[in-house]
């Protein structure tokens, strides 16, 4: 596609534009890299300045992503989570044809502070299960989740390899326990240092932060939950019911 330089339409916004046609008709595939800046503005004719604004803005609305030192690529499509079901990362991915896999960042058990006491509904000082994972699909860094349990409910589970094994499938047929319901809210935010380092991702970088209470058929809190899921890559729906008219 040629660039008009007499249109109204910024260069920018052109090239921008040029790029998300050629991604949707396929000649750029997920997690394919995008042509340098160098290529960018030899084939476009165009500036350095005007290249790194459009892909400033592919980054900005999620249709590519950076890796630092590494260059740009084109992004999966946004996965549309349901907020109606209960399931872990690895069913989710399962569910939508990609391949789940997990680095365990920290696994251990340390006493429950106050706050996770509350939380979780036991006093403190309880031994907890600190389980601290980078969620993968197709091994692209989707989430951090950093999750707690009471020891006392599933005790030595930490000698199973989470790198591997789906957490929510270890609990319900190791231990018998039934996970029915769950608690969840959502924010946004700005990804740190860390969550930068983490997920790959270049600042500014929006991430969305979940909270999860799990509960068990008996109404025992089971895992509190804090996962930071790549803003680039995810959006949540949820199917909403009229609020009942007073009678």
């Amino acid at each position: 596609m040629r660039l008009k330089r007499q249109a109204p339409t910024p260069l920018y916004v052109q090239l921008k534009d040029s790029l998300v046609a050629e991604i949707t008709t396929g000649r750029y595939r997920s997690n394919q890299q995008l042509p340098s800046e160098r290529e960018l503005c030899e084939r476009f004719k165009v500036s350095r300045m005007t290249v790194r604004q459009a892909i400033t803005e592919l980054v900005r609305e999620g249709v590519v992503y950076a890796r630092v030192g590494k260059g740009t690529f084109v992004s999966d499509p946004k996965i549309n989570q349901e907020l109606r079901t209960l399931t872990g990362f690895s069913q989710e991915m399962q569910a939508r044809g990609g391949k789940p896999t997990s680095r365990v960042l920290e696994a251990k058990i340390i006493p429950a502070t106050a706050h996770l006491a509350q939380v979780l509904r036991v006093t403190a000082k309880t031994e907890l299960v600190l389980l601290s994972r980078l969620r993968m699909s197709n091994g692209i860094p989707r989430a951090i989740e950093t999750a707690h349990l009471p020891h006392g409910l599933c005790p030595n589970l930490l000698r199973f390899n989470f790198a591997a094994e789906s957490l929510y499938r270890v609990l319900e047929d190791e231990y018998g326990l039934r996970l029915v319901r769950a608690e969840q809210t959502i924010e946004a935010g700005l990804a740190g240092p860390i969550e930068l380092e983490l997920l790959q991702i270049t600042p500014p970088a929006a991430i969305l932060k979940m909270e999860r209470l799990t509960f068990t058929n008996r109404e025992a809190p089971v895992e509190y939950v804090v996962s930071t899921y790549r803003g680039d890559q995810y959006k949540f729906r949820a199917n909403l019911q009229p609020y009942p008219q007073d009678k």
